[in-house]
């Protein structure tokens, strides 16, 4: 799969003002000033709130890639007022990678941790976070990450619509 680079220089959320060539590379159309991601099975995406909906579209765009993986991630991300005003402690927009010791940190609520669980997972496959822990603990937070665990919460709902986004192939209805 080819993946397209997203600078911000090449983007003016709001205004709409980046070139047609991009907005073709990125299979999506503008709607609003907002970059609106094109599912492979044309069912629209159900958000949480009009919040969830700009935080999704916005961050994507600034994503390296705009794939599945991160598509899913940040979905997961704004789901929750904490994970969204977070970011920046969740996620390295330049490199693309992780930040698990976010889930330590005293803002982290059970809510936003399920969220961010979720979409880590969701993003690379894993359990990023359970390198942080040794013994016992690392057992524990692995458990963390189960679908038990994770949707025994309100958002439940939209962790279903997330794993719909990441495996659009095998969700269709």
């Amino acid at each position: 799969m080819k993946h397209d680079v997203v600078n911000e220089a090449d983007i003016d959320v709001g205004r709409g003002s980046y070139d047609e060539e991009r907005r073709n590379k990125l299979s999506g159309v503008k709607c609003q000033g907002i970059l609106r991601v094109k599912r492979r099975d044309e069912m629209a995406i159900i958000f949480k709130d009009q919040e969830h909906e700009k935080f999704f579209y916005y961050n994507l765009q600034r994503c390296r890639y705009q794939d599945e993986y991160h598509q899913a991630l940040m979905y997961c991300l704004g789901i929750s007022g904490d994970t969204r005003k977070n970011i920046n402690r969740i996620y390295d927009f330049r490199s693309g990678d992780l930040k698990p010791k976010c889930l330590q940190e005293g803002w982290i609520t059970s809510g936003s941790a399920k969220v961010i669980r979720l979409g880590f997972n969701l993003y690379n496959g894993g359990t990023p976070s359970i390198y942080d822990f040794e013994g016992d603990d690392q057992l524990r937070e692995c458990r963390r990450y189960t679908a038990d665990d994770l949707f025994c919460c309100g958002y439940a709902r939209y962790f279903w619509e997330a794993i719909k986004i990441r495996y659009p192939d095998y969700c269709r209805s």
